[in-house]
């Protein structure tokens, strides 16, 4: 074997036998099943992601938006199935890279891994901007000046305070997870009681829609995902369904880091189930309290008016709240800052594994000595996301729109991927279990991984349409179809030209491609003797 560090054989390591799953130097036992639902309600972030995704669903799919929310907590909960029979069997920082690994090789691992560092790129960018939004918007209820929002709009001022959240928030990130804990605590709670007062508001306590005069009665049509009209309005719609679930999968990538659970089911897999089932109350709940207020009609608050349809909540939140509506606002502001902050934890730590098992440059996997944190890899994701933004921004001035629209696309592309890794991986052996686990394990997480790819090429032919989206367009094509598309080619050029720098990774000879049935009675052992 070549020395360590050498790129063509692969890195000397504590592997277990079967796999060539390893550790990476993370600290162990510091989150509990509680903290992980919280670090998972932190990325998800229900006030900024409801802000963002309530208009271009309701664009999409009008009345029946509850009906699309419903509708992508399906393909979620077949998929939260899948990561969690992967992460008890492998729990990995790599999760759907390393998982796809296993399952399918390192060409597909890699474009997995690949898939899920975009899609927080992608958001980070989008939640530097809402932030920006917001931080103007609550000066200028604050001091009473109504012009101070604007500042938002100037493109300059825009990017540097975006650059400086994004700053803020690397900063916390690199203190280590128990800093981010404490961080969390504080904005989570706040943010989830604004927006319950919120949405009680918008079903009881606010005046109706001043332009309507009327406060409309929920139907069950608008839970009814049948009743949407036509394949590419379903699609397109549920691709930001997905957007507001995705980031529920971060507390998996803590597998490393959790406190061990003594039952069946893996601490951060209790997390994960836990958050998926809030998620889908909140987002549900507060879909249908704003149809409820606002309708889908094109007045100055209606939802279907496309001048308000990337940031709904500042349109509506003062007529709803009054002078309340400068905690709605702060709270959202809270949101998305806490956001960029564990949303971070998601890439870095893919990015860690990546580079640890020879698939990226060996720079990127350093831990802090102090923090026990990945911050190469947490420095490289704010920059790319920073530099995306700036960019972005100068292209499109509807830039929150499109990238949430690209995000839902990305995050199609590696969920689906990472689901049907599960039905692959446990093929052999899930049946010998039960039908349960024949269930759970490969039936189920296949049915969500097949409709997730299916979304993704839908909503990538739909998205070429120029007037898809916000209607931003480049070389007489969509934005949202050309931003997906260069991102995946960019993944694929990357990975072509690392193959040729590390071989390694590529030739199957650190992560083992393989199955449950090489190994299905015990996890993997490392050489700490402390069980995956």
């Amino acid at each position: 074997m070549a020395s360590k560090g050498a790129p063509a054989s692969p890195p000397t390591r504590a592997l277990d036998s079967v796999s060539g799953i390893s550790r990476k130097g993370l600290e162990s036992g510091t989150v509990t099943v509680f903290g992980a639902v919280i670090i998972g309600l932190s990325v998800c972030a229900p006030a900024y992601t409801l802000t963002s995704a309530v208009g271009p669903a309701a664009q999409g799919v009008g009345w029946q938006t509850p009906a699309i929310f419903l509708a992508g907590f399906i393909p979620m909960l077949l998929v939260a199935f899948g990561y969690r029979a992967l992460n008890d069997r492998m729990p990995d920082s790599g999760t759907s890279f390393t998982w796809a690994t296993r399952a399918f090789g390192p060409w597909i691992g890699w474009m997995a891994g690949w898939g899920l560092i975009a899609a927080t790129v992608l958001v980070l960018s989008n939640l530097a901007g809402v932030a920006v939004d917001f931080l103007y918007e609550t000066l200028a209820i604050a001091l009473g000046d109504p012009g101070i929002a604007d500042l938002a709009d100037n493109v300059g001022i825009n990017i540097v305070t975006c650059l400086a959240f994004m700053a803020l928030a690397t900063w916390v990130s690199y203190s280590g997870m128990t800093s981010t804990k404490i961080f969390q605590y504080i904005t989570v709670f706040f943010q989830m009681g604004v927006m319950v007062w919120f949405i009680l508001a918008m079903f009881f306590f606010a005046d109706p829609n001043p332009n309507t005069g009327v406060r409309y009665t929920p139907e069950l049509s608008w839970f009814n995902p049948f009743a949407i009209d036509g394949l590419s309005a379903f699609a397109a719609g549920l691709a930001v369904s997905i957007f507001v679930y995705w980031g529920w999968d971060t507390v998996l990538t803590l597998g490393e880091e959790t406190k061990r659970s003594k039952g069946r089911m893996s601490t951060e897999g209790k997390a994960a189930m836990i958050l998926v089932a809030i998620l889908l109350v909140m987002y549900v709940g507060t879909a249908t309290a704003t149809l409820v207020w606002a309708g889908v009609g094109t007045d100055s608050y209606g939802l279907a008016n496309t001048s308000i349809a990337e940031n709904v909540f500042a349109a509506i939140s003062h007529p709803v709240m009054g002078g309340a509506a400068i905690l709605l606002t702060l709270g959202i502001l809270l949101s998305a800052v806490s956001s960029i902050n564990t949303t971070a934890i998601s890439p870095a730590r893919t990015l860690l594994a990546m580079s640890h098992y020879g698939a990226l440059p060996a720079s990127i996997k350093k831990i802090h000595p102090k923090h026990k944190s990945p911050y190469v890899a947490l420095l490289w994701s704010s920059v790319v996301a920073s530099a995306f933004y700036a960019i972005m921004r100068f292209l499109s001035e509807d830039v929150l729109w499109d990238t949430i629209t690209a995000l839902g696309m990305m995050v199609c592309f590696y969920y689906g991927i990472t689901a049907l890794s599960s039905t692959w991986y446990f093929r052999k052996t899930a049946g010998r279990e039960g039908f349960g686990a024949l269930c759970l394990k490969v039936l189920l997480p296949g049915l969500g991984g097949v409709f997730l790819l299916f979304t993704f090429v839908q909503t990538t032919i739909d998205s070429f349409d120029p007037a898809f989206g916000s209607g931003s367009s480049l070389w007489g094509m969509g934005l949202v179809g050309v931003l997906g598309v260069l991102v995946l080619i960019i993944g694929v050029v990357l990975m072509l030209v690392w193959s040729r720098r590390s071989p390694a990774f590529f030739r199957g000879q650190v992560i083992t491609r393989g199955d449950d049935s090489e190994g299905a009675d015990a996890a993997p052992v490392f050489d700490d003797g402390i069980p995956g």
